[in-house]
């Protein structure tokens, strides 16, 4: 099993940055992908940016120039980097991780971009 805890949401000013972090524990070497979703009030979850094992990503287009995600396989933890966000950017972001043909999911973490 994969045990995903995330941290760094917060509020935040329209234009401003936040940096979300996602560390995984357990069977870490089983993990073959790593992504984030979100889920806004109303609003189907969507996913926002994912990272294979090998460094390879994605990103939604809503999010592409403005989000960056990237692992540090040291500390087990994946990084999502947000900068010029938009209101539109508030949601619960979900870390995940597909391991033995299984996706886990951490808990949420909150965003909320004032305007």
């Amino acid at each position: 099993q994969v045990q995903l805890v995330e941290s760094g949401g917060g509020l935040v000013q329209v234009g401003g940055s936040l940096r979300l972090s996602c560390a995984a524990s357990g069977s870490i070497f089983s993990i073959r992908a790593q992504g984030w979703y979100r889920q806004a009030p109303g609003k189907q979850r969507e996913l926002v940016a994912h990272i294979t094992s090998d460094g390879r990503t994605n990103y939604a287009d809503s999010v592409k120039g403005r989000f960056t995600i990237s692992r540090d396989n040291a500390k087990n933890t994946v990084y999502l980097q947000m900068n010029s966000l938009k209101p539109e950017d508030t949601a619960v972001y979900y870390c995940t991780a597909f391991a033995n043909h299984y996706t886990y999911w951490g808990q949420g973490t909150q965003v909320t971009v004032s305007s």
